[in-house]
């Protein structure tokens, strides 16, 4: 995804840029330490920057590049070029009004996720909820909210769902706890326009939505909802996405995100395939 396309990848670019700094400070045999004091930082400020975490100054990767033998001029150009890309803002930022800092940064990964598995217990999840659902969610979670302040969000939200049928669509694959439809949300006809979008969307060929009955059971993901992040960058690891009532936290330890991924492969196995997971909503449409 270039920069001049929506979304542009501005945070997944500094997280590339960020382990191809890495890569080539450890080839060198550098230490954090040294390398901040080359660009008058601390040890703390390179971390940050080789996780992609804080923004870039092309005066400081271009003499990170210097100190780690980087010379040859079309490479030099090529890493600064991902300077200024991954310094570029994400559409996202035109609500920064309603939307908080740690929000902003998960629009931007699921900007540039190529595979995205979630798993819902209270909610229809974001990407597939319709306009009057959206609307009586922030209602709830924000009863003092002034209209324009709400309609911002509700349009956030439709924005993001662009996603899901642009070109650069990611695979989505949503697990839906039969209690984030049973709970309802506003009238039984907005329940029942919201069962109607789910059968709608799941005809899309990138979409695949999935009910867990409560026949089921328990099950190994009974700790709650969770986001689970693929890219399509080789340098770039899953990510576990856990959102919060006041903020959010994102995994990448390589053995914590494999159990999020052991969870989400039981879910994906004891979960209704999508055939029935179809027939179920339309049984379910029947008896609102």
């Amino acid at each position: 995804m270039s920069a001049g396309q929506p979304g542009g990848g501005s945070i997944v670019r500094r997280m590339l840029l960020g382990a191809q700094l890495r890569r080539l400070r450890e080839t060198r045999g550098i230490t954090r330490e040294d390398a901040g004091y080359s660009i008058r930082a601390s040890e703390s400020k390179i971390s940050r920057m080789e996780l992609g975490r804080v923004s870039f100054k092309e005066r400081d990767v271009a003499d990170l590049l210097t100190l780690y033998g980087v010379t040859e001029e079309g490479e030099r150009l090529a890493m600064l070029g991902l300077v200024r890309e991954a310094n570029a803002a994400g559409w996202w930022h035109g609500y920064g009004e309603v939307m908080p800092t740690w929000f902003q940064t998960y629009v931007g990964l699921e900007e540039s996720a190529a595979l995205i598995r979630t798993f819902e217990v209270q909610f229809v999840h974001g990407l597939l909820q319709t306009e009057e659902y959206i609307r009586s969610v922030i209602r709830l979670g924000h009863p003092e909210g002034a209209e324009p302040w709400v309609e911002r969000r509700v349009g956030l939200r439709l924005e993001r769902q662009k996603l899901l049928v642009s070109e650069q669509a990611p695979r989505f694959v949503a697990v839906m706890d039969e209690g984030a439809l049973r709970r309802p949300f506003g009238t039984a006809a907005m329940m029942r326009e919201q069962v109607r979008h789910l059968l709608e969307t799941a005809d899309v060929p990138n979409v695949d939505v999935r009910i867990l009955p409560f026949a089921t059971g328990g099950h190994a993901a009974g700790g709650g909802a969770f986001t689970l992040l693929s890219f399509p960058e080789s340098d770039l690891p899953d990510l576990v996405y856990l959102e919060q009532l006041t903020g959010a936290l994102y995994i990448d330890k390589p053995d914590e995100v494999a159990e999020y991924t052991k969870a989400m492969d039981t879910l994906d196995r004891i979960a209704l395939d999508a055939t029935d997971s179809l027939d179920w909503l339309h049984a379910f449409q029947r008896e609102l």
